[in-house]
């Protein structure tokens, strides 16, 4: 999958030296979050070792052969329960009585300023614990989180315990929605240094923290890999299909995205719409495909593969994403990729990589109108005029989302900060970290 680039682009994807890194995250391997196993084969590729660590497991909604692959590979905190972090808590506490004193304080401080309360914090301790058992056993050097709610929370304790640096990628808008709640701006200050997928989600890190950590704060793109960005051009049908692809939740806006299907539906303009993907919003979403008659209009496929996503996509004239919050969708970048042109929002990243009459359609959240009148064009516009949005759109993306280049950037980093002390050493003093 990466040979290609990695002959190319042999400067940046260096041998990695013997560095060891660990990945953390909250569950991994999960159907929505492919783009972290792209990015950690990516890591591999630029010689580096990884560990996969994530607090519990979802296996029972994988699809994906890859995903299956990766849950061999992954330890679970959480794998025995509550039960099996308290040999971890009480050696610790016993071995390490000055920095589990440490960690203890800071996560009755956090706790009491978050969210889900002091209890909540104590798991978190007893999780770092254990976490830092494996971290040692392992020798691993440095260690990255994905998101940075919980587990960033467990990987700063971790830290206190043991030392090893740590980093993460802030995806939002989850972190931003909730940061004084997670302690956004505390982990920021301690982690050697913080990810960003766009500049947009730079911009919030740099709202909410000191100027004199700006400097440790860099964008990483999310990445495609292969399988989306040297598939072989396929045309466009010429048939009125339209593919949402996402979890199924208020977020995305899939509520909307029937409201108006439904105007679509009565001005008489033949269309079909796929929802590719499963979530708490399911039930609600089939009852309003009842309430608006869309059975012959709407079609729910329930969580897929990469190669199932990909035919998705590949069967649609576009991809419609009318988000209320996000990140940097990957999906947007899987649908360019294919030569899809996407009708999306105005939110967060997106317009750094959606390019309106270029590569797609953006339109204001939240307005049934123009997401209306978007997909209107898309089901009215020749063929030849899509295919020409979804090649431009296609050039984008492997400018700017190539996966294995993407890793080749966040290994520099790990190479740079992973045998490096972040200035927060085991010895904080927990007040002022609090304060």
């Amino acid at each position: 999958m990466y040979s290609e680039l990695a002959d190319t682009d042999s400067v940046a994807c260096r041998l990695g030296g013997g560095l060891k890194v660990a990945y953390l995250v909250n569950q991994y391997p999960k159907v929505s979050h492919s783009f972290i196993r792209r990015e950690l084969l990516g890591i591999e590729a630029c010689g580096i070792e990884v560990a996969r660590f994530a607090v519990r497991d979802c296996a029972d909604e994988l699809v994906d052969e890859g995903d299956r692959q990766e849950l061999q590979k992954t330890q679970f905190l959480l794998a025995k329960g509550l039960k099996g972090l308290l040999p971890s808590l009480l050696q610790t506490a016993v071995k390490q009585p000055s920095q589990f004193a440490h960690a203890l304080g800071l996560a009755w401080k956090l706790g009491w300023r978050s969210d889900r309360g002091w209890p909540v914090h104590l798991i978190y301790l007893a999780e770092a614990c254990l976490l830092a058992q494996w971290l040692r056993q392992g020798k691993v050097e440095h260690l990255h989180v994905h998101f940075g709610t919980n587990s960033t929370t467990v990987a700063l304790f971790s830290h206190v315990l043991t030392g090893i640096p740590y980093s993460f990628t802030a995806h939002g808008p989850e972190e931003f929605d909730r940061l004084d709640r997670i302690a956004l701006t505390e982990k920021i200050e301690h982690a050697a240094f913080v990810v960003a997928i766009s500049s947009y989600g730079r911009s919030q890190l740099y709202r909410w923290c000191d100027h004199v950590y700006w400097s440790k704060i860099h964008v990483v793109h999310c990445g495609v890999d292969d399988s989306f960005l040297a598939h072989p051009f396929v045309p466009i049908p010429d048939v009125p299909k339209l593919v949402c692809v996402g979890r199924l939740s208020e977020q995305k806006g899939q509520l909307l995205l029937l409201e108006a299907a439904a105007k679509l539906a009565a001005e008489g303009l033949p269309f079909q719409l796929i929802l590719v993907g499963d979530g708490p919003l399911r039930k609600e979403i089939e009852q309003i495909i009842d309430r608006y008659q869309l059975q012959s209009h709407v079609q729910i496929t329930g969580w897929a593969s990469n190669a199932e996503v990909r035919q998705h996509l590949l069967g649609a004239r576009a991809m419609v994403l009318p988000s209320f919050a996000e990140g940097l969708p990957v999906v947007i970048m899987e649908a360019l990729a294919l030569y899809r042109p996407v009708v999306t929002t105005y939110v967060a990243g997106i317009p750094e990589l959606v390019v309106p009459g270029e590569c797609g359609w953006l339109v204001p959240p939240g307005s049934v109108e123009d997401l209306v009148e978007a997909m209107r064009s898309v089901l009215l516009s020749p063929v030849e005029t899509l295919e020409k949005l979804g090649k431009l759109g296609a050039k984008r993306v492997a400018s700017q989302h190539h996966v294995l280049v993407e890793a080749s950037r966040l290994a520099d980093l790990f190479r740079r900060y992973g045998n490096a002390k972040s200035g927060y050493s085991s010895a904080l003093n927990v007040d002022a970290i609090s304060r």
